[in-house]
């Protein structure tokens, strides 16, 4: 089956479960906390990546992280 993509909507009509997810934290009061990052029109979102190896192409290789579930993530 193909899967359609709307122009307004980025993620797909019936995403499949993504399996734990890597996400970029920062050191703060009560431990770690998630990093924030800025979208093209400025508002902030968290990014999680599928592989520790993907998160530190990206952020380089001492950019701490934690392992959640897409649940936990979209719940922050």
């Amino acid at each position: 089956m193909a899967e359609l993509l709307y122009a307004e909507d980025p993620e797909p009509c019936e995403p499949g479960p993504a399996g734990p997810l890597f996400v970029p934290v920062r050191p703060g009061p009560a431990g770690c906390v998630a990093r924030l990052f800025r979208t093209p029109v400025g508002g902030r979102t968290a990014v999680a990546f599928t592989t520790p190896r993907l998160l530190s192409a990206a952020l380089g290789p001492r950019q701490p992280w934690i392992r959640l579930s897409e649940r936990a993530l979209r719940s922050l």
